[in-house]
């Protein structure tokens, strides 16, 4: 496994897509530390960017990586190679080399103009701490529905649906819903719906972090007595390592039955 990762990583990281991507955060970063020397307000223009472009991007790239690398699969599966290991190193080095693409993207930019701060660094590391679990996590949702799926196009729209699912349609349906039983105490409800989708709790705890829960109102404050504590943001890492842990796990499962 650790030779296919790191043979699929290096060849990752010579790709276009990876330059495009890396290039992307990085001119990103430094247009807005020019324009807006603020870092705080920085990180959270940062936020509203990574939580949604870097989740769309994982998905679509683990997914296109996936069907476009399935000659060479079919070669390594000749080869007395465990197959789970042949998606798992695959799956490591896609989420690896996006993660390094962001990290370095955006953090170059901030370690020129100077992070010294101590809780700006704070605010930084969960900013990239939340992008990198989400890289993870949608390439192994991507590399789940391409396994149980052959079809390139049904793939692709699995893909998307899900993202579009995770990023507009779960925060409406919730919405809804607390409109409808707003007359009912929806406070654990609320938290427990927040730890099934992984773009709203990354984007709750870098706003908690940013300290700017106020601007959430009263549903602000509720998130921020749970998850301003040790125990709440415990749980929340907690949750985001489970959406990381169920799809490679299933990525495993799945890979030993995979028959082309």
């Amino acid at each position: 496994m650790f030779k296919i990762f790191r043979y699929s990583l290096s060849d990752l990281l010579r790709s276009s897509w990876s330059y495009f991507y890396f290039s992307f955060y990085l001119l990103l970063g430094f247009g807005l530390l020019f324009f807006n020397p603020d870092v705080s307000k920085s990180v959270i223009t940062l936020m509203n960017i990574i939580v949604v472009f870097s989740s769309l991007i994982a998905v679509v790239f683990g997914i296109m990586y996936y069907y476009n690398s399935r000659e060479f699969i079919e070669l390594l599966l000749a080869q007395p190679i465990k197959r789970s290991d042949i998606f798992i190193g695959q799956y490591l080095a896609v989420s690896v080399s996006l993660s390094l693409s962001l990290l370095l993207g955006v953090g170059i930019p901030f370690v020129i103009y100077g992070v010294a701060d101590a809780d700006l660094v704070k605010n930084f590391l969960v900013l990239m701490t939340a992008g990198i679990f989400l890289n993870f996590i949608f390439v192994a949702v991507a590399y789940n529905i391409a396994l149980y799926h052959e079809n390139r196009i049904k793939g692709f729209s699995y893909a998307i649906l899900f993202w579009l699912f995770m990023t507009l349609i779960y925060d409406g349906l919730f919405l809804i819903s607390l409109m409808m039983f707003k007359e009912y105490p929806l406070e654990k409800a609320s938290l427990a719906a927040t730890l099934f989708n992984p773009i709203d709790l990354s984007r709750i705890l870098i706003l908690l972090r940013l300290d700017i829960s106020a601007l959430m109102g009263y549903t602000g404050a509720v998130f921020k007595n749970f998850f301003g504590t040790t125990l709440g943001l415990t749980i929340a890492l907690f949750s985001l390592l489970i959406w990381v842990i169920l799809p490679v796990l299933n990525i495993y499962r799945k890979g030993n039955k995979k028959d082309f």
